[in-house]
This record gives structure tokens, C-alpha cells and sequence, in this order.
């Protein structure tokens, strides 16, 4: 069954670009309120440990379950936006995301932090699939750069924040914390959810025809984009990219106390800040920029290409972050390279699964990608249990760096020309 394109048979006027614009910046905005519940939680987890003696490995499960939460359920989650609008689940989302971390902050036991972070993890899951959705549903005509600059808002979202959070966690605790961002996020998330809306047919520009974007125009269901070969190599590619940049987020700070550089003073651009304190802060802002930057690329020269070069400089960047990181100097500034190389996956991985399959069912098709991430959350504990087993973080990288390499090479060889291939078949 072929259809057709989702808004090209007009029953509504065409908006202007100012008001997709406003649309996208409201989805952002949501984005920069959930940041905070993915890439702050590294700064709570040191004071998490002293406080109650849990072994590191443990307490990470919280943040794995975080992440598969926040993951998993983006499908269903999905569903309900293609089906009723983006107002509702985000509206439930920021209250979830509130919810979970004023539980953090009452937390005693392992599994209360445990719940703490499932909660949070669906709220921002229903967040950030809704808003990645709607991006790549109003701009067919530039996926790449929408769904980066989007994905950005969750990239770069917390930079700001890292300074204050660690301030607060050292001035009021780290349970203070939990509950004061926690809910501020949470409310902010709500009234900007009141604002947010889905492009109607006809509202939006037809999909983009030319040489290097390979953009079908058959909106695939969900249950047929599960049974398509071609969404599980993207998957499989998605889950190897994505285990590595989340092993790096959520132990920077592990990391670089086990390397003994975490309070080394580190001056950069006449500022000077202690090493994790000047990485994490680096890192947010290249880990936003890159999604938009890439996005932008891969709408010019296509996807599997700007895949390629992006996964190949992530697999140099972690080797060269083993090799060198443990001079403080080196590992702000590689650890940067690492967040810019990995952050892309986020704008490439939409569009890509959205100009293979359509963009009717768009929130919910690359919510079904999305989950990826959340497999690649549960290699996280792995990594810690090797670090372990070892004492050093050496197979970890080495692996990491390897199936970086792997991914850029299965983008050019693989993917590319079997995309070719089932856009051409569906449009016959």
C-alpha cells in the first residue's frame, strides 16, 4: 500500500516560516528542561556513594534505568502524539519529570532512586520523542537541520547548569538539588507544552527531491517499519554509536577522579576551572552544537555520508581520549572532541529513519529507532563492572573506539546503497 505524503494534499493554508520556527524554538526550550536528567546526574553520583556506600556500578543502574525509561516507552508515547497531539504528553511528561527527581530527593535506598529515575525517565522520554517528532513533521524540507537543532536544546540544554548544580550540591546537598531543579524543570516543561501544536496537512512543505537526500514518499506504518531489515541495521548502528557517548557521560566525572585530574585547576581562554568542572561544560555546549551542525551537513551532502565522517571522528576521538586524557588540559579538550563526534546520532538517526519511512508516523517510526539508545544505556553497567574487574578503563575505550569505526564504515558500504534501493522499490 503506497500512500501519500503526509501534507501534500492541502486542507489547510501553509504557515508561514516564522510561525515553524516558533514551533520548533517552543520544542527546544522543553528539550534545554530535561537536559539536566540525563547529563547532570554524573555530578550527584560521588556524593550518592559517600553518603551511603553503595559501590559506583550499583548506582549507575539508576541512570541505565533512567535512560531505558526514557527510551522504551518513546514508541507508545509516540502513538498517543501522532494520535492526539504533542500537548498531552509533554503536558504528562514535565510533571513526571518533576516528580521523579522530588523522589530522588527523598530517597535512602538503592531502589528509591531506582523508581526516582524510571519516573523521570518517562517523563523526559515523552518529552523528548514528542518534540524530535514534531520537528521532523513541520520541516520536511530541512529534517536534518530540524531535528539537530532540536536534539541540541537536550545536547547543550545543561551546560549552563553545570556550574550552579555543582554549587548547590556542595552548599545544600545533593538531595536539595534533586528537589529545586527537579521541579523547577518540571513546571517549565508544563507551560511550554501549552504552546505546542501539530503541523495540519497542507501546513508544511512537500519532501525535498535531490541527489544526495534519498526521501521516499510512502508513509510506512509502524508495525511494517519493525519487519523492514534495513530499521534494524540502522538500529544495530544506533545501539554501538550510542553505548559509547553514554559511557563517557555518565563517568566523566568517575573517570576523571580515577585518573586523579577531576579538581586539577585547568585554564582555557583566559578561564580557569577545575578539569570535570571545564569538560562537562565544553562538553554540553559541543554535544549541542554538533546535532544542528551535522544535521545541517547530512541535508547537504546526505546522510550516510556526514554518518561516516561523524562516526569515524568519534572512534579517533575516544582512542585519543585513552591515549591522552589523563593529562588534564588533554581531557577537557578531547573529551570534547568525543561529546561533538558522538552528539550527532541524534539529528542523523531521526531524519534518516523519517526519509526511509515517511513522516505520517514520524513521532512514533523513529521513537522505534530512539529505543536503540536506551539498549545502549545497558551496556553502561558493563563498562563499570570492567573497569572493575580491571582496574582501568583500557578495554573499555579501546571497544568503544573500535565500534565507532564500525558504524562509519557499515554507513558508506551498507547502509547507503540499500537505502537506494527500498526508497526506489517504494516508489514504484
Amino acid at each position: 500500500m503506497t500512500d501519500a505524503v503526509h501534507g501534500a494534499a492541502p486542507s489547510a493554508a501553509r504557515v508561514s516560516d516564522a510561525y515553524r520556527w516558533t514551533q520548533l524554538a517552543i520544542g527546544v526550550g522543553a528539550m534545554v528542561m530535561i537536559a539536566n536528567y540525563q547529563y547532570g546526574w554524573t555530578f550527584f553520583v560521588p556524593d550518592i556513594q559517600k553518603k551511603f556506600g553503595w559501590d559506583r556500578a550499583s548506582i549507575q543502574w539508576a541512570f541505565t534505568l533512567f535512560v531505558l525509561f526514557e527510551t522504551w516507552l518513546v514508541p507508545v508515547e509516540g502513538w498517543f502524539v501522532d494520535k492526539y497531539g504533542p500537548k498531552i504528553v509533554v503536558l504528562v511528561g514535565g510533571i513526571l519529570c518533576g516528580l521523579g527527581w522530588a523522589i530522588n530527593a527523598q530517597a535512602t535506598t538503592l531502589n528509591g532512586f531506582y523508581l526516582g529515575m524510571i519516573i523521570a525517565g518517562i517523563g523526559a522520554g515523552g518529552v523528548y520523542g514528542t518534540c524530535v517528532g514534531n520537528a521532523l513533521k513541520w520541516f520536511p524540507d530541512k529534517r536534518g537541520l530540524a531535528a539537530g537543532i532540536t536534539a541540541a536544546g537536550f545536547g547543550a540544554g545543561s551546560a549552563l547548569t553545570v556550574a550552579p548544580i555543582q554549587a548547590m550540591i556542595k552548599d545544600s546537598g545533593f538531595q536539595t538539588t534533586f528537589l529545586y531543579f527537579g521541579l523547577g524543570q518540571g513546571i517549565v516543561i508544563v507551560i511550554l507544552a501549552f504552546f505546542l501544536f501539530a503541523p495540519k496537512a497542507g501546513q508544511v512543505p512537500a519532501v525535498v527531491a535531490n541527489a544526495n537526500i534519498i526521501q521516499t514518499r510512502r508513509n510506512y506504518a509502524p508495525t511494517e517499519v519493525i519487519r523492514h531489515p534495513i530499521f534494524w541495521l540502522m538500529y544495530f548502528m544506533f545501539v554501538i554509536v550510542g553505548a559509547g557517548g553514554l559511557m563517557v557521560t555518565a563517568n566523566l566525572k568517575p573517570i576523571a577522579a580515577d585518573w586523579k585530574i577531576d579538581n586539577v585547576p585547568v585554564t582555557l581562554m583566559a578561564m580557569t576551572m577545575t578539569a570535570v568542572t571545564f569538560a562537562a561544560t565544553i562538553d554540553r555546549v559541543l554535544n549541542g552544537l554538533t546535532r544542528p551542525f551535522f544535521g545541517w551537513i547530512s541535508d547537504m551532502i546526505g546522510r550516510e555520508n556526514t554518518m561516516f565522517i561523524a562516526f569515524g571522528m568519534e572512534g579517533l576521538g575516544i582512542w585519543a581520549l585513552y591515549m591522552w586524557g589523563q593529562d588534564p588540559l588533554w581531557f577537557v579538550l578531547l573529551s570534547g572532541f568525543v561529546f561533538f563526534a558522538w552528539g550527532e546520532i541524534y539529528s542523523l538517526f531521526p531524519s534518516t529513519c523519517t526519509d526511509t519511512f515517511g513522516s505520517k508516523f514520524a513521532t512514533t517510526n523513529a521513537g522505534l529507532l530512539y529505543t536503540a539508545k536506551g539498549t545502549a544505556a545497558l551496556l553502561v553497567p558493563v563498562a563499570n563492572y570492567m573497569q572493575q574487574g580491571s582496574g582501568n578503563w583500557d578495554s573499555v575505550f579501546l571497544i568503544a573506539a573500535g565500534a565507532n569505526i564500525l558504524a562509519s564504515l557499515l554507513a558508506i558500504a551498507v547502509l547507503k546503497p540499500w537505502r537506494k534501493v527500498v526508497v526506489a522499490k517504494a516508489m514504484t
